[in-house]
């Protein structure tokens, strides 16, 4: 398959697609391994970061939260947290967050925010997109790795063979785990193809675990056909990635343009239409990322 980015000239764009490892890529205005901000798609790394922490200690996602941060009072469980089940009411902005500085105790400081955020809905009721869960996962990771977030990640980016996906100084830490990475196409397909190899990870993330509005996995919205999906923004980037777990294919996308996302979301869905036969274009751009 031969990719074309024509409707995005005169931007940064990159496309890629892996099936069964075969890969196509493609750039305008760009290179093949530019890097891009990924936004929102961090939070798959975070999730599947989490995931293999808690098993290497033992624990299955059904486990509080405050067995594994005793300094938070709360009654959610990890799933929960990773699933945006959690129904913590949106108190904590941006910017609150990024006044807690750089110290490696700004993820606990960050999670203790959110939590003391009280709860909007019953625990498991509802799926409601909100940074905060994520800053919570960010303190669950360093907690469960006994080092900082970014160690924790560290190790998932080791063992995935990613050498470009990173962050930079110019993001503030306690926000890193909902949405500081910078990373590239190819690494992003990388991501994904680690993820179809590890069944057992697979399993956990692509599972859904919460059915209103939306069908949400850990970290990943999940549509028809089990095709997982979402996007990404900040300023000057978007990012949106797809994975079909049966099919073992995968697709990202990355352009330098914040309102790009109806364009990406039918491109992508372009590309999928043929495998699974399913609109996928009007999921993509509802996400609420």
């Amino acid at each position: 398959m031969e990719l074309d980015l024509s409707a995005f000239a005169g931007r940064g764009a990159v496309a890629g697609v892996s099936s069964r490892g075969e890969r196509e890529l493609a750039a305008t205005g760009a290179t093949v391994e530019t890097p891009f901000r990924i936004a929102s798609l961090t939070k798959t790394f975070t999730a599947a970061a989490v995931v293999r922490a808690l098993w290497d200690k033992g624990f299955e996602l059904s486990v509080s939260v405050a067995e594994i941060l005793p300094e938070l009072a709360t009654a959610l469980t990890v799933e929960q947290v990773l699933a945006q089940s959690s129904g913590l009411r949106q108190t904590v902005e941006a910017a609150e967050v990024a006044a807690l500085g750089d110290g490696d105790e700004v993820f606990l400081e960050a999670a203790k925010l959110v939590v003391a955020g009280g709860q909007e809905y019953p625990p498991g009721e509802r799926w409601a997109y909100y940074n905060g869960n994520y800053f919570l996962a960010g303190a669950l990771l360093a907690r469960l790795t006994g080092g900082s977030f970014e160690d924790g990640l560290q190790e998932l980016l080791s063992a995935a063979e990613l050498s470009s996906t990173a962050f930079t100084a110019d993001y503030p830490r306690a926000r890193r785990p909902s949405g500081g990475l910078w990373s590239t196409v190819p690494e992003l397909l990388s991501f994904c193809e680690f993820l179809l190899q590890d069944k057992g990870l697979l399993a956990a993330i692509s599972t859904p675990r919460v059915s209103t509005p939306l069908s949400y996995g850990l970290g990943w919205a999940v549509g028809p056909a089990g095709m997982l999906y979402l996007n990404g923004r900040l300023d000057g980037y978007r990012a949106a990635m797809l994975l079909s777990p049966e099919r073992e294919w995968a697709a990202a996308m990355l352009v330098s343009d914040t309102d790009a996302l109806p364009a990406i979301a039918q491109y992508l869905d372009d590309l999928q239409r043929p495998l699974t036969g399913v609109p996928m274009a009007g999921l993509i751009d509802d996400f609420a990322a």
